[in-house]
């Protein structure tokens, strides 16, 4: 089928099947995490606090990965990260599975990972064109790789949802830390015929400075980081609030938030599958500015909603549009820029996706602790509406300047 031509590569299907095992671990701890600390503290603050530890590291350190990443072994940097991802994830578990719920603990724990996969998703990010021999097939592998991450999203709080109510949240952290061995596994199968990279003549913050000087003087590539920048501040950490949804709104319990999870991971395969079908980059700006505002409106709608399964309708389409949004601009990025400036390029792509998410956890929480959950989900929505209507205007205008100056050079 043309939707899983990707696959065909060795490499990649490796990697996507190890990752594939090892992503549903990752978001059934993510889901046991976020329940188990608004069980013991129902706080809506200290659950965006511990998103933002989490996710803080990649604001910060996303640029120096990037550069980093440019000038060594993509593949021994992965298998590093990923050898250390999985001795965090046993220390977590330990401590759950012996008792020991310390909050701050906890968060530490949250900011090492935070660290490990600032390196990490750059490094993924950048390697994933060498592990597809014909370029062409890239926004496949891309679009699949995002499908797969999605699919977790589904199962893996599905499985936690059970996991939670019938064993307790340490078998969920236990299952993330053996998730890691399958993924290590196919690494080490893979052969990847990559370039010698040679001793670097620059130092890093040359390498730093190049890199920003690319990116921002590339209007297309800036203006794509800035709209993911302000989605992942004001927009996307909309879901740190779903246990407030589940709990307290609809009075469910852990299954009940896994529902949300799982809904939104429905929405985002179905935009995933529909991206891999796409054998061409030249509509992904136009999808992008689709799907922001089906995002927004999916979240403006979900904050008001009454009725459960109604809820879950509205958080399958914001998955759908927040899936739709972050892989169009990741996929555009990968193909729009050039093989020495890529790790670099993604790296402020992640940088402005993972690395605003905290600060916006931390926003979001403190808003529906001041003025209630819904108000914030809704506040999220119409800012997200407004940053798409902006983007529009400017490019349109962007393209009339443009056509201005090509109709001067004809008259010339």
């Amino acid at each position: 089928m043309n939707i899983f031509r990707s696959l065909k590569y060795r490499n990649f299907k490796l990697f996507f099947y190890g990752q594939s095992i090892s992503l549903i671990g990752t978001w059934m701890q993510k889901t046991a995490v976020s329940w188990l600390v608004y069980r013991l503290t129902g706080s809506a603050l200290l659950l965006g606090l511990v998103a933002f530890a989490s996710l803080i590291p990649s604001l910060i350190l996303s640029p120096y990965a990037g550069s980093l990443i440019d000038r060594h072994n993509r593949y021994k940097i992965l298998v590093i990260t990923q050898v250390v991802s999985m001795l965090q994830a046993g220390a977590l578990a330990a401590i759950i599975f012996f008792k020991f719920y310390n909050i701050p603990c906890i968060i530490f724990l949250s900011l090492i990972q935070g660290i490990i996969n600032a390196f990490d998703v750059t490094c993924r990010q950048s390697l994933m064109v060498e592990m597809v021999d014909q370029k062409e097939d890239l926004p496949n592998a891309i679009a699949l790789n995002s499908t797969m991450s999605n699919m977790a999203r589904i199962v893996g709080p599905a499985f936690a949802g059970v996991i939670l109510s019938t064993f307790g949240e340490d078998i969920c952290f236990i299952g993330n830390f053996l998730s890691y061995i399958p993924v290590l596994a196919c690494m080490f199968m893979m052969k990847l015929n990559l370039s010698v990279v040679e001793r670097p003549q620059k130092s890093i913050w040359v390498e730093l400075e190049e890199g920003f000087k690319y990116v921002s003087g590339d209007r297309e590539l800036s203006s794509m980081i800035l709209m993911i920048g302000v989605s992942s501040l004001f927009v996307i950490p909309f879901n740190t609030l779903m246990p407030i949804f589940a709990k307290d709104l609809f009075h469910g319990n852990a299954g009940t938030f896994s529902w949300f999870e799982s809904a939104a991971g429905l929405g985002s395969v179905i935009s995933a599958m529909y991206l891999a079908n796409l054998r061409s980059a030249k509509p992904l700006m136009r999808i992008m500015v689709i799907a922001s505002t089906v995002f927004g409106l999916s979240l403006i709608l979900l904050a008001y909603s009454g009725i459960l399964s109604l809820a879950l309708v509205f958080m399958t389409f914001s998955g759908l549009g927040m899936m739709a949004q972050t892989s169009a601009i990741n996929t555009y990025i990968q193909t729009h820029t050039i093989p020495a400036m890529r790790a670099r390029a993604i790296s402020y792509y992640i940088m402005a996706y993972q690395g605003m998410i905290p600060i916006g956890s931390l926003i979001i929480g403190w808003t529906a602790q001041a003025f209630g959950p819904r108000l914030a989900v809704c506040l999220a929505g119409l800012i997200g509406l407004c940053a798409t209507g902006l983007f529009v205007v400017y490019k349109t205008k962007r393209s009339g300047r443009q056509i201005s100056m090509q109709n001067l050079l004809h008259l010339r």
